[in-house]
């Protein structure tokens, strides 16, 4: 029977006691473990170092092995890490799915980014059901049959066991299938996007050498391609289930026990691209996995199906590249030696490389072999050539699907994650005819096509495909023993090997060979049978390809019989042959779809002439949805920080030191991290951040504190605020508690910053911001500009007379944005929404760009911030002409402007002195700078009216931070004393002293006479002792020393004791070619 457990109130005060009794000492025990434990570490990470020096080794051995250690601990962590987070990801999918809902596309999963893959949460609960019952099977697979396999193959590994097999709890997921049932009726193409980060853990020992091994957690990612075909009219109705990944899957795997050593950088890559080229050896294209499901089916044809498709590629030429190769650290610009590499699948092609020059020629030529589209990429990377490591310089993919559409694609394509740079490629998409009656007219046009390089391969006129089955009665080796047969297949002087088969003479391999043909009247295949040394042969077999010509469809399925071999000896081989044929035709008689929606013109093509008749009337003005310019601004000044723990320790914690601070931001899919403050646990940062934010509910902004440290950094505490109460109380200054922490607050300014339409505000909003100094050097944004991009109208053709594939870039100071890309029309419609952060509205300028892919131009719009503040609720909607196009190219968008008027700069300008400002002294400051405005300052002229060349600058003091702030914005109406515009940058100095510190220096802006600049610096010093420098500026043109160009474009000299320092001016200075 049973007893009941006794309550505490039971137990009567003895049990109280005895428990009190027992913590103590528990505590103390455990205490004492940490300690031994601390002086263990402590004395294992000296050891290496005594023994180094008690048997007189080389101190760079020590060095070796601590940065062996460190390397491996990161890349052992970084795994672990990543682990975590895919396990996290795939248990929480839809809340991280919904906060990443701003975050780039491939981060979320693919049911989110293309609207035709489907969720399957049947399926995943059908796996994760099953899950056990497979990890069963798979410890049974293991301990049953593959360890006394692995036993009996060496006698090293005799005593070999599996200890432990386990698959853990997360059941591998399908995060989403895509489904192709349009292509063939025989058969339905599914598309798994599998997705498993598991906590299995399967542990291996080998008792003879007292060495243990082990898996703990795999992550593998990517596309698996399921074909059921054929479809049958009986049961199971499909004949045979074919799996591949069409590119290679994304794997990481975590080791355990020795393995560990495979954590090591270096042997880590290693030890994955061996374990995954050992995947793609019988699961990534062009190999497959097929499972035939039915009996007599033809397995052959499923296993190495003929190619969808050859793609001929034509690598031209590339521009605008990015120049890599400087010298002198950086002071001398050099260019790039540039080469490209294309891979298609498994097929890698390289380019020769270009010497010295930013727009190579390479005029290469390629034929990739395409197994199966839609699916398969060309990727392309262009590098720089160096002697150590070859620098990138950009990359493009292409669906190939895109390519057999057009048949023929001549194009430029914009490189990507790198500053610029284009590349063009002429692809050709080649068709495989069963029948020879074209031969002769391919292998004329091939003469016509010319070939660069001294190693490039003439173009191809057929493709041949062997399927190399099984042989029958092989001869035997000597001794009357069974060969290990494999066979080599030579075409030319090409030449390809089959897998071995292992003691018989009756081998299968079902092995599949494709050779590229470039005369198949004058070539033959050349079959060889040898056992596995190469040294004996087993058999021989020639074939003249013009049997396969005079065959039906090209095509021969059948024994031959081996020459100098057995009597009996024979091999089966099917050989299909098929010619490659490039049907210009279909590209002059391709029709062009129009895209939805497309109704304001039509466009008929004949006879090469672009007729264009409107059918209905265009819109006057935009439709946005509803939530346009709904974002707004968070502004976040993280200020310090209090009383923060301690956490860099000495010897084992018997030395208290201090701590090295920073904090990491995380709001809407953003992060930021502030500066590292060395040994401070008060850390004052005084940073600035701002972020662009849609209101979704459940929101957080969170403050993630941390102490920076060589290996892994402490974590500190942290703070999180609701968004959503933010927007309610508009503005907040306060201290937070650092939560998980014994001790330390988190002083943080935090504001959603008004929106107003009130241009008469502009001016106040831009002196405050302009008082403010932050650390890292912040200015804040005056304004939020949105643009709705909807529409075009009567855009130019192409070159070639076809309708362009148009894209509109936009661009304002160094942040620029691309719509979509809408397919073969003059009139495309975009219908996107963007915003940019404006800090000086008068000044900024947006530009638009039109492009045919982002290549051929096709109009721009150049649209200045300040025509906004003249239009009622600073709101442009209209169409726009566009410059570099045709006369009625126009161009449809709204441009809506809205100032961000912070409770600061409304303060600032208070003349209430009994209001609380919670900076201090900004009030008395505002007033101070309002009183300042009628004294009288240099340069206040508008430069068009005078036409001199002028320097924007702003000059103020921050008493908190006890600095001189000078900000230099930009320059206009230099002059030009060359053909090209003068590379500028400004000098300043702080008279009268003269040393390295007071000397400034702003970036060099290339070719430019309107230069902006917009950079701050800082000096540490006293008002007084600010009040008695005069600023010497010079504005300069960046020239060499033997350069005959003149250097100074224009100085100018302020004295500061005439400036309200405390206020700040902002203002244009006349610059004149003398001291002032």
């Amino acid at each position: 029977m049973q007893k009941e457990p006794m309550s505490s109130e039971d137990a009567g005060p003895s049990a109280g006691a005895a428990a009190d009794s027992a913590l103590p000492q528990d505590s103390a025990g455990k205490h004492a473990v940490s300690v031994l434990w601390s002086f263990g570490k402590c004395v294992g990470a000296l050891l290496p170092v005594y023994l180094a020096g008690y048997f007189g080794f080389s101190i760079s051995l020590v060095l070796l092995g601590l940065l062996v250690y460190m390397g491996w601990k990161h890349s052992r962590d970084g795994k672990r890490a990543r682990l975590q987070s895919a396990m996290y990801f795939l248990e929480n999918e839809q809340d991280v799915t919904t906060t990443r809902v701003f975050r780039s596309k491939r981060e979320l999963p693919a049911w989110v980014n293309f609207p035709d893959v489907e969720k399957v949460e049947w399926m995943n609960k059908i796996l994760q059901q099953a899950w056990p019952f497979i990890g069963q099977y798979l410890e049974k697979l293991l301990v049953e049959t593959i360890a006394p396999s692995i036993r009996t193959a060496s006698a090293h590994l005799q005593t070999l066991s599996f200890t432990k097999v386990d698959l853990g709890d997360r059941a591998m997921k399908v995060v989403g299938v895509k489904a192709y049932t349009e292509h063939d009726k025989r058969q339905v193409i599914l598309d798994l996007y599998i997705s498993y980060a598991g906590d299995v853990e399967i542990n291996v020992e080998v008792k003879k050498y007292f060495c243990k091994a082990g898996v703990k957690g795999i992550q593998l990612h990517g596309k698996l391609r399921v074909i059921l075909e054929p479809l049958i009219g009986d049961v199971p109705l499909i004949g045979a289930i074919t799996m591949f990944f069409i590119r290679r899957p994304k794997l990481d795997i975590n080791w355990t026990g020795l393995t560990n050593l495979l954590d090591i950088p270096g042997l880590n890559a290693m030890s994955d691209t061996m374990i995954m080229d050992a995947i793609a050896s019988f699961l990534v294209l062009p190999n497959r996995l097929t499972v035939p499901l039915v009996a007599n089916l033809h397995v052959a044809q499923l296993r190495s199906p003929l190619p969808r498709g050859i793609v001929r590629i034509h690598l031209l030429e590339a521009e605008n590249l990015a120049a890599k190769d400087n010298y002198m650290k950086g002071v001398i610009s050099g260019k790039s030696d540039p080469y490209a590499v294309l891979r298609v699948g498994t097929q890698i092609f390289t380019s020769h490389h270009v010497d010295n020059n930013l727009n190579p020629q390479w005029r290469e030529m390629y034929e990739v072999i395409v197994h199966e589209v839609p699916g398969q990429e060309l990727e392309l990377e262009v590098f720089d050539k160096d002697p150590d490591q070859d620098d990138f310089l950009g990359r493009m993919k292409l669906d190939l699907g895109i390519v057999k559409t057009a048949v023929l694609l001549d194009e430029w394509y914009t490189l990507k994650d790198t500053q610029s740079g284009q590349v063009h490629l002429k692809l050709e998409w080649l068709s495989m005819l069963p029948s020879a009656e074209r031969l002769n007219e391919v292998l004329e046009r091939n003469k016509n096509i010319t070939i660069y390089g001294k190693t490039a391969d003439p173009p191809s006129a057929a493709i041949l495909n062997v399927y190399l089955d099984r042989a029958q009665d092989l001869p035997f080796k000597k001794g009357n023993k069974d060969p290990s047969p494999m066979v080599q297949i030579s075409v030319q002087d090409t030449t390809k090997e089959s897998r071995t088969v292992y003691g018989t003479n009756n081998p299968v391999w079902e092995d599949a060979f494709t050779f590229f043909i470039q005369d198949p009247r004058k070539q033959d295949i050349d079959i060889q049978v040898k056992d596995d040394d190469r040294s004996l042969t087993l058999g021989s077999l020639s074939i003249p390809l013009s049997r396969l010509l005079s065959s039906a469809e090209l095509s021969m399925d059948q024994w031959f019989q081996l020459e100098k071999s057995g009597p009996a000896s024979r091999i089966y081989i099917t050989a299909m042959l098929r010619v490659l044929w490039l049907n210009e035709e279909a590209i002059l008689t391709t029709p062009v779809t129009p895209l939805p929606g497309e109704g304001d013109i039509e466009s008929e093509v004949s006879s090469g002439v672009s007729k264009v008749a409107p059918t209905s009337k265009r819109p006057e003005h935009t439709s946005p949805d509803s939530n346009f310019a709904s974002e707004g601004v968070l502004r976040i000044h993280l200020v310090e920080a209090q009383s923060l723990i301690a956490k860099d320790n000495l010897m084992g914690g018997m030395v208290k030191g201090k701590s090295d601070p920073y904090v990491k931001i995380r709001v809407g899919g953003l992060a930021f991290k502030s500066q590292v403050i060395k040994e401070n646990l008060n850390p004052i940062w005084n940073e600035l951040y701002e972020v662009i934010l849609t209101q979704l509910p459940g929101q957080e902004v969170e403050f993630d504190l941390y102490d920076k440290d060589i290996d892994q950094d402490d974590f500190l505490g942290r703070v999180k605020v609701s968004l959503s109460d933010l927007i309610s109380s508009q503005f907040t200054d306060q201290w937070y508690t650092l939560n998980d922490v014994k001790s330390g607050r988190l002083h943080l300014v935090l504001e959603w910053v008004p929106k107003v339409s009130d241009p008469t505000r502009l001016e106040q909003i831009l002196h405050y911001n302009y008082r403010q100094s932050y650390l890292n050097k912040t200015v804040p944004s005056a304004a939020l500009l949105f643009v709705y991009v909807e529409r075009a109208h009567g855009l130019p053709l192409k070159k070639s007379g076809k309708e362009p594939k148009a894209g509109a870039e936009l661009s304002l100071n160094n942040i620029s944005y691309r719509t979509k890309v809408v397919n073969r029309s003059t009139s495309p419609q975009w219908d996107e929404a963007f915003h940019f952060l404006i800090y000086n509205p008068p000044e900024d300028t947006l530009i638009f760009k039109l492009s045919h892919s982002w290549g051929q131009a096709l109009g721009s719009l150049v649209l200045p911030v300040r025509e906004l503040l003249g239009e009622k609720d600073l709101v442009l909607d209209r169409w726009f002409s566009l410059d570099g196009a045709m006369p009625e190219s126009q161009i449809l968008l709204r441009a809506e402007l809205k100032l961000l008027d912070s409770k600061l700069a409304q303060f600032s300008n208070a003349e209430d002195s009994g209001h609380v400002i919670p900076t201090g002294d900004a009030a008395a400051a505002a007033n101070c700078e309002l009183r300042h405005r009628s004294v009288p300052v240099q340069g206040g002229e508008d430069a068009s009216s005078t036409g001199k060349a002028q320097v924007k600058l702003s000059v103020a003091y921050s008493s908190e931070e006890n600095r001189l702030v000078i900000t230099v914005h930009a320059c206009r109406n230099l002059p030009s004393y060359s053909k090209d515009p003068p590379d500028t940058y400004i000098s300043f100095i702080l008279l009268p002293d003269k040393n390295r510190i007071t000397k400034r220096k702003t970036s060099v802006k290339k070719k430019s006479l309107k230069p902006e600049f917009n950079e701050r610096f800082d000096f540490d010093m006293s008002h007084e002792e600010a009040k008695q420098k005069h600023l010497e500026v010079s504005v300069k043109n960046s020239v060499s020393f033997m350069s005959r160009e003149k250097e100074l474009l224009g100085k100018l000299q302020i004295d500061l004791s005439q400036l309200d320092l405390k206020a700040g001016v902002s203002q244009w200075y006349d610059l004149s070619h003398e001291t002032n």
